[in-house]
């Protein structure tokens, strides 16, 4: 559960709640590409707010900041479906049927370096599934190849 809270993607919806880029000092290229909604820019924008309050007010004042920050989010955890990362509940899945582990194929890197999008394919062997996933990284567009993959399976 604590991973699933310190992620990008919770730690960027704090920042959008918190409307982080609009205050965020950018150097020029990066206001151009649109780097004050950068999912990675916000999510360590947040990180930083928290340990500017926690260095300058101490732990109790930091513990009251996040916590409000987490309130939302605390409040709408699907708490089965976060125990697991979509790669981890696959394997499991595969592995409580004995069958071989799935496969993931980087099919294409997309973008310039600073904001590449990867797409991966997972593939199952028995039964035959195989899924695409896209992420901004290769861990991400894995976790998306997986959930649709164990999606496929666990409805067939």
């Amino acid at each position: 559960m604590r991973a699933n809270l310190v992620r990008q993607e919770s730690l960027h919806q704090i920042a959008l709640a918190m409307e982080l880029g609009s205050v965020l000092r950018l150097g020029e290229g990066e206001m151009k590409s649109g780097g004050f909604r950068r999912p990675s820019i916000l999510a360590d924008a947040v990180e930083a707010l928290f340990a500017a309050v926690f260095l300058d007010a101490g732990f109790d004042a930091a513990c009251q900041v996040i916590g409000r920050q987490y309130v939302t989010l605390l409040g709408a955890l699907d708490k089965v479906s976060v125990l697991k990362d979509p790669k981890t509940a696959l394997q499991e899945w595969l592995q409580a049927r004995r069958r071989s582990l799935p496969r993931y194929e980087l099919v294409e890197v997309r973008g310039e370096a600073h904001a590449q999008e990867f797409v991966v394919r997972c593939v199952v062997e028995k039964p035959a599934v195989s899924r695409g996933g896209v992420g901004t990284s290769r861990r991400n567009a894995e976790q998306q190849a997986a959930k649709a993959c164990l999606e496929e399976l666990q409805g067939s």
